[in-house]
């Protein structure tokens, strides 16, 4: 009896000191990964940390969804989704020079507008306050400074809403007077847009009009930085396979060649190595087995259908782990698939019926925008009546509103606009 509890809690020390490793290994993304090992390293001289994306993966052959990848190397696969393009804030950091900014503290009010703008490049109203407070400004000098962005790049960026975006992205045009300032009139008054059709500048306005961005952002809304995803999906057929992104995976390297292993410090720093390299290969066995799951309880969806409804806790009992390390681990995590580069947490719909998720209702939502009558667009009421009649589920109004905005689809009065000057 002895023996087996003396057992029980050996194996429970060697579990604790790996979790104790795995947990950040767990929760990190691929791109981070060996930085996240390189501090074991450096507190173990017995241990290297190999880049792992400088491996070529000979058994890497199914790259059909990569049609610019070279055949022979999973590097170039890597480079391939690595190519890092400039964000918004970076490509706005390098514009806060003279003469525009000439001193320090208007060249601070500016990056603190930049920490405070949307993710479609509008300037959030009420952090005039917030910024106000942390830099002892007054409210005009911040607005005075806001509105010198103007003048950067992409145009229209940090205006407060869509009418002064196209009104910073007018001035961009060379136009004579009296165009430009129909074009002005007509923004002012957008939300009576198709009163001015019959005025004979009308046509001419509405081609500027056209050209502009909105948001100001948008070149940046679907550019998100190229991630590394951990999970690959092969559809082929009728089947689908799962494979771990092992190329890009560091390699911890353990040397214990001449050593005396009985000594106490090289016994630990070896123990130490082995709990390490366990804890990178739980990471990887977890993200598999999440991998297996999520291919189970969303076959359908890598065949072209909806997100199905699927919680944490569903892959917690799956996989006898505490959903909070769930959560840890499909943080920041992506699977590449047919249908593109995914996060893994978009897998995990909060469910408004047993047999019905979210994603579901905005996907059928999307539809029913993408092909309505566009001189009569559908209220949020008929769009809540038809998802009320096709899922057979009870719903209020402003859960269609919430939806339809989080979906950057406008209301059916914008969109009758919108429509307008696409004709």
């Amino acid at each position: 009896m002895k023996l087996r509890t003396r057992t029980e809690q050996n194996t429970k020390q060697k579990l604790s000191s790996t979790l104790r490793s795995w947990l950040p290994i767990l929760q990190s993304d691929l791109e981070s990964l060996q930085e996240v090992l390189e501090p074991f390293a450096k507190e173990n001289p017995f241990i290297e940390i190999k880049v792992g994306n400088e491996k070529v993966e000979k058994k890497f052959e199914k790259k059909s969804f990569f049609q610019q990848v070279s055949k022979d190397s999973v590097s170039s696969v890597i480079e391939a989704l690595t190519i890092d393009k400039k964000s918004l804030y970076d490509v706005l950091y390098e514009q806060i020079n003279p003469p525009l900014f000439p001193t320090s503290k208007s060249q601070e009010i500016a990056y603190e507008i930049i920490e405070n703008l949307d993710d479609e490049g509008y300037f959030c109203e009420d952090a005039f306050e917030r910024i106000s407070q942390k830099l002892s400004c007054k409210f005009e000098d911040i607005d005075k400074i806001r509105k010198r962005f103007s003048n950067l790049l992409p145009s229209g960026i940090c205006a407060l809403d869509f009418k002064e975006s196209f009104l910073f992205q007018l001035d961009d045009f060379d136009l004579d007077d009296e165009l430009y300032l129909f074009i002005v009139e007509l923004i002012e008054n957008f939300e009576s847009l198709e009163s001015y059709a019959s005025t004979s500048m009308f046509l001419d306005a509405l081609k500027i009009i056209k050209k502009f961005k909105n948001p100001p952002a948008i070149e940046y809304l679907e550019d998100n930085r190229q991630v590394i995803p951990d999970i690959f999906i092969f559809k082929t057929g009728g089947n689908i396979e799962v494979k771990l992104n092992d190329a890009y995976y560091p390699d911890i390297i353990l040397d214990t060649d001449g050593l005396d292993d009985k000594h106490e410090f090289v016994s630990k720093k070896i123990k130490d190595a082995k709990d390490l390299i366990d804890a990178l290969e739980m990471r990887k066995a977890t993200l598999y087995k999440i991998g297996l799951l999520i291919v189970e309880y969303q076959y359908d969806f890598f065949f072209g259908r909806a997100i199905a409804p699927m919680k944490l806790k569903d892959l917690a009992t799956e996989l006898d782990r505490n959903p909070s390390t769930i959560s840890r681990a499909i943080s920041g995590k992506y699977i590449s698939c047919n249908r593109g580069i995914i996060p893994l947490k978009s897998f995990f719909a909060t469910a408004l019926d047993t047999d019905v998720s979210n994603s579901a209702i905005k996907e059928y939502m999307c539809e029913l925008v993408k092909y309505e009558d566009r001189k009569k667009p559908l209220s949020d009421v008929k769009i809540l009546g038809s998802i009320e009649e096709k899922f057979g589920i009870k719903l209020v109004r402003r859960t269609i509103t919430k939806y339809r905005q989080q979906c950057n689809i406008a209301g059916s009065s914008e969109r009758k606009k919108l429509y307008l000057l696409k004709n």
